[in-house]
């Protein structure tokens, strides 16, 4: 009965999952407010249900019984094209939950988390209407984790991983005809390619339900997760984490769910409605190693090293665009680097019932300056934290986390300097059974 109502939960909140913006690349900082306070540290603690989402494996150095958490988190991040526009996209909330049981030496259960994205809404493109970019992935997760003996745990998960986008985006004429790699009818003379060198001054590419929660252009696929913990010595963990590539579907609207427009102040506004089809977009496999001391009965000490390996899936982002019987491709470079995070953190336990926490994350920005666009400006590079957990009682808690990114400038190709700052909270009620 308690595996059927978690379930329940779990699964109506993943109809909900709000989208979370580019912090380590497109990633978020840190899962759960107990990895977030310390920095985002998570491979060799006990860190809750957001285990699922950083080494399953620490799931096995967690309490018998069944215990259910619910999460919401808020992302502010503040964006600008520096003496031209700001973004207006700036507060977001994720809700997240998740169940667990152990039971001798298995633990497992299901969680929903959202992964990350990015986004942002400018109230005027080069055409004058409306720009924003809204990119949400999701999972829904079962993980697995076995206690081999007292020192060493492994685990690992499958997941249901799901992303939504929703994108407006204008840009000179000329400067959209030149993404074209696949043109219609296999020629810029196509029905399609012709309407992008139709002596027009602006196109757009048009698909947005105006939703936090949703995106127009959808898909789906499986990823997974493996992991081990092991206990060097009274006070020393060590543990680590692969996550794999996703293998999601094209990202798709409905058959007239987008628009492709084209306008100048001359000839009358053209809008073709169509397709969507944004072809291979994955999410990064991950590596992950990390170590916790106890270097006193109230003083716990983390660090972990995480690699992301953005640049075997974001080279570009391409869309088909298929309408009138004839489809037209556009690739936008990209060509990230790979990024390599560290992150640190320290956990105190000033009573009983309240433990302090506080740790920062480092990274460097995975986007070139070359393809660096300001409705995709994932160029946030370090994150400083702190939070606490309060048990209430013997068999539940909260706790909550605050992190903030410093603001960051970092100039495009045709010299506009976009900034990114934020600040975020999680905030997390656990109940055991």
């Amino acid at each position: 009965m308690m595996f059927k109502r978690a379930s329940a939960l779990v699964l109506a909140l993943g109809g909900m999952t709000g989208y979370a913006f580019a912090t380590n690349g497109m990633n978020v900082e840190g899962f759960g407010p107990i990895a977030s306070g310390l920095g985002g540290a998570s491979m060799a603690y006990d860190n809750g249900a957001a285990a699922m989402m950083n080494n399953p494996a620490t799931l096995g150095l967690g309490a018998e019984g069944d215990t259910v958490s619910l999460m919401i988190g808020y992302l502010g991040p503040d964006v600008s094209v520096v003496g031209e526009k700001s973004s207006g996209g700036d507060a977001y909330y994720m809700p997240a939950a998740g169940w667990t049981r152990k039971s001798g030496s298995l633990t497992y259960g299901v969680g929903m988390f959202a992964q990350g994205g990015m986004g942002t809404e400018y109230a005027r493109g080069v055409d004058g209407l409306p720009e924003r970019s809204e990119l949400g992935v999701g999972r829904l997760i079962a993980p697995l984790v076995y206690n081999v003996s007292p020192k060493l745990s492994i685990g690992g998960s499958v997941d249901f991983v799901w992303a939504m986008l929703d994108l407006q985006m204008a840009m000179p004429i000329a400067s959209m005809a030149n993404l074209i790699t696949e043109p219609g009818n296999g020629t810029i003379g196509g029905a399609l390619g012709g309407m992008i060198t139709a002596g027009y001054d602006n196109a757009r590419l048009d698909y947005s339900d105006d939703s936090d929660y949703s995106g127009k252009a959808k898909g789906h696929g499986f990823a997974g997760k493996i992991g081990f913990t092991y206990k060097i010595s009274d006070t020393v963990n060590v543990g680590g984490t692969y996550h794999s590539k996703t293998s999601l579907g094209d990202l798709e609207t409905g058959s007239v769910g987008a628009s492709m427009i084209v306008t100048d102040t001359v000839n009358p506004t053209q809008t073709v409605p169509g397709k969507i089809s944004v072809r291979d977009f994955q999410w990064p496999e991950t590596f992950g190693l990390g170590v916790a001391v106890r270097a006193s009965p109230e003083l716990m000490l983390a660090a972990d090293w995480k690699r992301i390996n953005w640049r075997d899936v974001m080279k570009s982002f391409t869309m088909t665009y298929t309408a009138m019987g004839d489809s037209v491709t556009f690739a936008l470079p990209q060509n990230w680097e790979n990024q390599d995070v560290l992150q640190l953190g320290l956990a105190y336990k000033a009573t009983a019932a309240l433990t302090l926490r506080a740790g920062a994350s480092f990274s460097d920005s995975p986007v070139p300056d070359s393809t660096l666009n300001y409705l995709f400006p994932a160029i946030v590079k370090n994150h400083y934290m702190a939070g606490l957990g309060y048990a209430i009682n013997d068999r539940s808690g909260v706790d909550f986390s605050l992190q903030f990114a410093p603001e960051v400038e970092q100039t495009d190709s045709i010299g506009r300097i976009i900034s990114h700052s934020q600040t975020n909270w999680q905030l997390l009620y656990s109940v055991r059974f």
